[in-house]
């Protein structure tokens, strides 16, 4: 039986970069990835991937920069003042700390500049304008 939209489905994956770097593995997690198909829990290009696929089927899938996380946004990048980051650590460019959304969501932000007064952050996703590269297996269909 093929997996569908609407199903729920368990897949380990080993996502990487261009360069093969790898950025996320359901290995590390010590357990499938389990989501239903077309409900917007993963990336468009990972949910359409799976679909037609049968328990056991492996996959080698390359998905566009606009289907995974899209490209970065400039809107994104934020100026803060410095005294607003917590004092435990000095602010270095690359560095990612949690930013907290009004709604009390949590996400990354990765530093890019700091000066005397302010530190710049960017708020787009980490792989946002990358293309992004998976390794299959759908092993449950639920």
């Amino acid at each position: 039986m093929a997996a569908k939209v609407g199903d729920s489905v368990s897949v380990h994956y080993t996502g990487t970069l261009d360069d093969g770097t790898v950025f996320d593995s359901s290995s590390t997690h010590g357990q499938p990835l389990t989501f239903k198909i077309g409900e917007g829990l993963v990336i468009k290009g990972f949910d359409e991937a799976v679909m037609g696929m049968n328990v056991g089927d492996k996959k080698k899938i390359h998905i566009e920069a606009k289907d995974a996380y899209g490209d970065p946004n400039p809107e994104l990048l934020q100026q803060v003042p410095r005294d607003k980051l917590p004092k435990d650590q000095e602010p270095k460019p690359g560095m990612i700390l949690g930013v907290r959304a009004p709604d009390g969501m949590q996400f990354p932000a990765t530093i890019t500049a700091v000066t005397a007064d302010t530190v710049t952050l960017d708020l787009n996703h980490p792989l946002a304008g990358k293309a992004l590269n998976f390794d299959l297996e759908l092993v449950k269909i639920n």
